[in-house]
This record gives structure tokens, sequence and C-alpha cells, in this order.
């Protein structure tokens, strides 16, 4: 089934209605907002996956690839002003807990 707007399932229904609901919430939530007009998707943003998942299994659930070792970070630095925006270790400060529970200190 792949990854898709709310408008791709939601316009297609009969077609989806039988998987889970969690199956398709996850999707959905996933890929973000969207439109689906007259069978053809247009996609708020797109997700592209930097991983050593295979190419072929990301363009086949309807996400981008891109080789990890291809990325440099320094590339992404200091261009807020374009619209991007860089955080290192990104991350691990969005799942830092300011108090973490006890089975999680050291």
């Amino acid at each position: 089934m792949g990854y898709h707007c709310r408008d791709f399932f939601l316009k297609q229904w009969d077609r989806y209605r039988q998987y889970p609901w969690g199956v398709l919430a996850h999707c959905t939530h996933v890929f973000g907002g969207g439109t689906y007009e007259n069978g053809v998707e247009t996609p708020r943003a797109r997700v592209t996956l930097a991983t050593e998942i295979p190419a072929s299994l990301c363009r086949r659930i309807n996400l981008g690839y891109r080789n990890p070792r291809d990325i440099r970070p320094d590339d992404y630095a200091n261009r807020e002003a374009e619209g991007i925006l860089w955080v290192p270790k990104a991350g691990e400060m969005l799942f830092r807990l300011k108090h973490p529970p006890a089975w999680a200190r050291s």
C-alpha cells in the first residue's frame, strides 16, 4: 500500500477500507498532508529516507531515497534564509527528557 497523503485513502475508501485503520493512520502520518484529485496525488512535502533500506523498497512504498554516505551535514548548516534548517544531533535532542524515568538513568 505504501505511504500516501490522507486524501489518497479517503477518496479511494472502497479500495482501502478493509485495511486496519491504525495502518492507514500510520501511512498518512508518515507521509503528511497533500491532495488527491483525478487520480493524481500531490504531496505537501516529500519524505526521503537516508537509510540502508534499498532504494527500490523506498520507491515501492512511495518514499524517496538518499544514500546516507552521500550526505555532508555541513552543506546544510546556516541556510535558514533558504528554508533549510539543520539541527545537529536532532534525534538525541528530540527524545531527551528533562527528568528521565528511573529505569532510564545510568
